[in-house]
């Protein structure tokens, strides 16, 4: 199984905000998960990031990997990602 860590999207019609989570890659994007890591919220100013790092950092340990989005905003936190 081979598990990347993305964004899954949240929130009412022009008011996104994400979820930072851990998929199978075959899983649709909104769809099942293994586990919630955080949240993005891209409307506040400045942008909201909130993640459990020991989770993120134990999944990354376990081989996971990030997507492209996810690595930028783990890497403004201070914790480098392998991206996809």
């Amino acid at each position: 199984m081979a598990v990347k860590i993305r964004l899954t999207r949240m929130g009412a019609k022009s008011k996104p905000f994400y979820r930072i989570v851990a998929a199978d890659k075959d899983f649709p994007r909104d769809g099942k998960f293994l586990e919630i890591l955080g949240n993005y919220d891209p409307k506040k100013n400045p942008a909201e990031i909130n993640f459990k790092e020991d989770r993120v950092r134990d999944w990354l340990s376990k081989g996971a990997k990030a997507t492209v989005t996810v690595a930028n905003l783990l890497k403004t936190k201070g914790i480098e990602a392998r991206v996809k």
